[in-house]
C-alpha cells in the first residue's frame, strides 16, 4: 500500500507538471540575453513565476544552491506600471478610486506603493502604516500594526493570502465597513515598477529579497533567484554569466480561424489535442497564449452535450474548474467554449460553427 501511495503521488506530480508547464534548470552559465535566446530555441522562454506554488516548483527543479537567471528584466526605460499584489488580478485604472487632488500633507510621497484613506494615493513604500489582508475565505482583515509595504505584503502572504487587491476588494462594501467610525490610512496590495517578464506576460508576482535588492541600481537590470536564500530574488548586471531557468508551457496557439470541430481535428492530427483546463495554473498558462490571438476568442476543448445535459472536456476530464464570464454560460446544443483573448480571459459559450484561433497541447 505504501508503494502504491507513493506511485499515485508520483503520477499526480507528473500530471501537474505536464499540464501546467515545466521548469528546466540549465547549469551552463550564460548572460541574461544568451539565456533568453537559449530558452526560446529549446523550450518556450526564460522562466516566469505566477505565485509561491510556481516558486516551489522552480526551486525543486534545481540541484544548484547559488544564483540563477529568471525571465524578469528592467529594460523598459524606467516606464513604471501599476500592479496588484495578488497573483492573477489585473490592474485596470479607475480615476474615481484615486485621490486626484494631491496627497494628504502628513504623508510621504509620491511613491510606488498604494495606500487608501478615503481614496487611493501613491506614497513611499518605506512609509509605515496599518494594512488590510485578504484571505481565500473572501474576507478582509484589518491589521493594526505599523509596517512598510513589503513587510505588510510578507505578513499577509504568511498569515492570510495577500494584501487586499483589485477594485472589487478596495472599493467594495466590506472595505467600506472597515472604515466606518475610523479615520485611517492603510496599505493596499498596489505597487508599481518597471520590471517586465521576458514573454511579456502580465504576471505581477514579485519575490524580492529586500535585504539585497535595490531598485535604484540602474545598472542591475536583470533578475535572478537566490536558491540559497529561499529562492528570493535580487538583480545583477545582465552581461554577468549565470545558470538559468527555462520554462516550457506545453501549449501552442494556432493563429488560424477554424470552427470548433475543425480546431479539434487539427489539434488531434498535428499535436496532442485541443487544450483542457482543470485548475487555475493551466488557466494562467493558456492566458499567455490567448493574449496573442488574432481573433476575439480562442477555442478550448470544452463542449456542451445535449444528450448528457452537461459540459465536458474532449479528453474526458471532469469539469472541476471554471472561469465563466458573468452571463457567458449558455447551455444549448451546438455550443463550445471560447476564452477571451484579453481582460480577465473569461470563458464564453459560442456557437461551434463560429471560427476562432485555438490552443493545442504540444
Amino acid at each position: 500500500l505504501n508503494h502504491l501511495f507513493h506511485f499515485v503521488l508520483f503520477l499526480l506530480r507528473l500530471l501537474i507538471l505536464w499540464s501546467s508547464g515545466v521548469y528546466h534548470f540549465i547549469k551552463e552559465k550564460k548572460s541574461w540575453n544568451e539565456a533568453q535566446r537559449y530558452c526560446r530555441e529549446k523550450y518556450t522562454d526564460l522562466a516566469k513565476v505566477f505565485d509561491m506554488t510556481d516558486m516551489s516548483r522552480l526551486r525543486n527543479s534545481a540541484q544548484n544552491q547559488g544564483e540563477a537567471w529568471i525571465g524578469l528584466n528592467n529594460n523598459t526605460g524606467g516606464n513604471r506600471t501599476w500592479h496588484w499584489s495578488l497573483p492573477g488580478v489585473e490592474y485596470i485604472h479607475n480615476d474615481s478610486s484615486w485621490n486626484l487632488n494631491g496627497r494628504y500633507g502628513t504623508e510621504p510621497g509620491p511613491g510606488n506603493c498604494g495606500r487608501k484613506r478615503d481614496k487611493l494615493a501613491e506614497v513611499s513604500c518605506n512609509h509605515t502604516t496599518w494594512f488590510i489582508c485578504y484571505d481565500d475565505k473572501k474576507t478582509l482583515n484589518l491589521i493594526e500594526e505599523k509596517k512598510n509595504w513589503t513587510q505588510a505584503q510578507n505578513y499577509c502572504r504568511y498569515h492570510h493570502t495577500d494584501l487586499a487587491s483589485g477594485l472589487d476588494q478596495v472599493d467594495g462594501e466590506e472595505m467600506k465597513a472597515l472604515f466606518i467610525g475610523r479615520t485611517m490610512s492603510v496599505w493596499m496590495g498596489l505597487f508599481r515598477d518597471s520590471w517586465r517578464w521576458s514573454d511579456r506576460s502580465n504576471s505581477s508576482f514579485r519575490y524580492w529579497d529586500m535585504q539585497l535588492f535595490n531598485d535604484e541600481q540602474s545598472n542591475k537590470k536583470c533578475a535572478m533567484t537566490l536558491l540559497n536564500r529561499s529562492g528570493k530574488w535580487s538583480s545583477d548586471e545582465c552581461d554577468k554569466e549565470k545558470p538559468f531557468f527555462c520554462y516550457d508551457d506545453k501549449l501552442i496557439l494556432i493563429k488560424e480561424n477554424k470552427t470548433w470541430k475543425e480546431a479539434l481535428d487539427y489539434c488531434r492530427e498535428s499535436h496532442r489535442g485541443l487544450v483542457s483546463i482543470t485548475n487555475p495554473y493551466q488557466q494562467r498558462w493558456a492566458e499567455v497564449r490567448a493574449k496573442n490571438a488574432s481573433s476575439p476568442f480562442v477555442w478550448l476543448g470544452l463542449r456542451y452535450s445535449c444528450t448528457l445535459d452537461l459540459w465536458f472536456w474532449v479528453n474526458d476530464k471532469l469539469v472541476c474548474y471554471e472561469k465563466w464570464s458573468r452571463e457567458g454560460k449558455t447551455e444549448e446544443c451546438g455550443r463550445a467554449v471560447g476564452m477571451m483573448r484579453g481582460g480577465q480571459y473569461e470563458w464564453v459559450s459560442q456557437r461551434d460553427n463560429e471560427t476562432y484561433n485555438f490552443v493545442c497541447f504540444k
